[in-house]
């Protein structure tokens, strides 16, 4: 019998990575890395040299394409495995990253008549500058008391779809009217993979407020928001395929480059974060999934549907089949301590950061964050705050410092799993993925003394490419589904982290400074950070 393998392929904020995944033994090859040439656009339009408004995140989909030309031939020359063994390809990206398009699928800005334009090019999930449009689509949901916004938890964020979208068509109509369509940068790849533009229902339900069973909100929901726009569903469709679904065969031409047969099935699209729950071997209800790295995306899945406040999201099937998924999470934190290290941490890496942080007892450096550096996610939606810390004085060093914003971290996991076990959902223990999971003990262990929970760390790294390739194996019709599929590979816990009692009770003393502090810089006086915001914007257009 000849052996099977998929391809998993997981493009992340800063580079890609490619793995191949052995079907029968679940042993995955090491991935081939192929960073970004571009990587994050927030300064200057590539081209132009235009200089890029506050809040704005930007990407280039030649990166994207870059990391299946090249990742995919070298990741199946490194591995040794027979090509024709190869049966399926699954993808994962970042959500919502989202990108113009034309009839036939060319990104607005690979023309060189768009280039100068800066909608034209892809917005990546942390482009915060339509956070106004998500404030007025938030009011006039909450005015008319529509339905659809307690899936939501009762926000809509300004990363998702019709932020972005309608942001595109009030700041420049000509970019909106000559895009065909407006992608999920996983529909777009799967897109250029097959030459069939397929929009999965994942990033529709969590990012775009559909649901199969009530569609999208209405135009006149719309309308009432923004006068002129009338016809939601123009940009993004109205059909969308389950998670699993064979998009189709590879391009000819592109088969032919890779050096794959066209009859490998690709996978549907799906979100970074969300094929880590199969790739991490979770499938029951009660685990908290925590996937770290430049952000953090949490989920949890359960049998019923519970409407309940502060969460980006719950979708039937949006992440596994036969339950309901519930998405929330943290926007700042590889981000963050990249910011750290770079401006303030002088010439220490964050090794050297992480292993003096490790030599202070909690709560010695009497010093308590908020990671809010790129905005609140969870529970409150809210992309105009900003970064605290409290206790400094002129003895706190980088050290202290970078320890209280990995505290910050777990402080801010906890308060998302408060939210979830005070609506009923029971949380026993937490599993983590990721580059920061895997490469900061330190973290994974602020995780368990602050939530009092173990956490399991997989055995095997690059867990969001593991699980596309588990979905492109269910493609391909190797596994019936992605249970049958978890079941037959389920990854190997490497790590695993019990509180620590005495650690627990001296964060059980900060942890209720921190949720003062949060309810009042996040609730009672969001004014502060949203005026010292609303200052800088001033000041920067001045």
């Amino acid at each position: 019998m000849s052996k099977r393998y998929s391809i998993g392929i997981d493009f992340g904020t800063q580079s890609g990575r490619v793995l191949l995944l052995d079907l029968d033994t679940g042993e995955q090859s090491p991935s081939t890395v192929i960073p970004y040439t571009s990587g994050v656009i927030d300064q200057r339009l590539p081209g132009t040299g235009e200089q890029l408004p506050p809040d704005w995140a930007l990407q280039d989909p030649d990166d994207w394409t870059k990391v299946i030309l090249d990742g995919v031939p070298e990741c199946i020359r490194q591995s040794g495995v027979d090509a024709t063994d190869i049966v399926g390809i699954g993808i994962d990206c970042t959500s919502c990253t989202v990108l113009p398009a034309t009839a036939n699928g060319q990104p607005l800005c690979s023309q060189t008549a768009w280039r100068g334009h800066k909608h034209a090019w892809p917005k990546l999930w942390k482009h915060h500058a339509a956070q106004p449009v998500a404030d007025r689509l938030d009011e006039i949901a909450a005015e008319s008391g529509e339905d659809f916004l307690q899936r939501y938890g009762g926000r809509i964020s300004s990363e998702w779809y019709f932020p972005k979208l309608i942001e595109v068509w009030q700041e420049d109509r000509q970019v909106y009217d000559a895009m065909d369509g407006f992608y999920e940068a996983a529909d777009w790849i799967v897109y250029w993979l097959t030459g069939l533009p397929i929009r999965q229902a994942s990033t529709a339900g969590y990012k775009a407020l559909w649901s199969p069973t009530d569609g999208l909100p209405s135009p006149e929901f719309f309308e009432t928001a923004f006068p002129g726009f009338t016809r939601p569903a123009e940009k993004l469709g109205t059909e969308f395929a389950a998670l699993g679904t064979r998009a189709g065969g590879l391009r000819t031409d592109l088969a032919r480059r890779l050096g794959l047969g066209e009859n490998v099935a690709v996978a549907v699209g799906n979100v970074d974060a969300f094929v880590s729950v199969p790739g991490a071997g979770v499938s029951d209800p009660g685990t908290f999934v925590i996937v770290i790295g430049t952000s953090i995306c949490d989920m949890v899945i359960h049998p019923d549907e519970i409407r309940l406040p502060g969460i980006t999201g719950v979708v039937q099937d949006g992440i596994l089949p036969g339950t309901y998924g519930y998405e929330a999470g943290q926007a700042a934190v590889g981000d963050m301590l990249a910011w750290f290290v770079a401006t303030i941490g002088g010439s220490a890496t964050h090794e050297e950061l992480e292993a003096q942080a490790r030599q202070l007892a909690p709560g010695a450096a009497g010093l308590l964050a908020l990671d809010w550096w790129n905005g609140n996610r969870t529970i409150l939606a809210d992309a105009d705050l900003s970064g605290v810390i409290i206790g400094l004085t002129l003895h706190s060093s980088p050290a202290e410092i970078y320890r209280a914003l990995l505290e910050s971290i777990a402080f801010g996991s906890r308060r998302i799993m408060d939210n979830f076990e005070q609506h009923g959902m029971a949380l026993t223990d937490i599993v983590a993925c990721g580059g920061i999971a895997e490469k900061s003990p330190l973290t994974m262990q602020l995780l368990a003394d602050t939530s009092g929970r173990p956490v399991s760390v997989p055995g095997t790294p690059d867990v969001p490419a593991r699980g596309a390739a588990l979905y492109g194996a269910v493609a391909a019709g190797t596994y019936q589904d992605i249970a049958t599929a978890v079941r037959a590979t389920k990854a190997p816990t490497g790590r695993r982290y019990e509180p620590n009692p005495a650690a627990s009770s001296t964060y059980e003393q900060m942890y209720l400074i921190y949720r003062d502090l949060y309810e009042t810089l996040g609730t009672s006086r969001a004014d502060w950070l949203h005026g010292l915001k609303q200052i800088k914007r001033e000041a920067l257009q001045a």
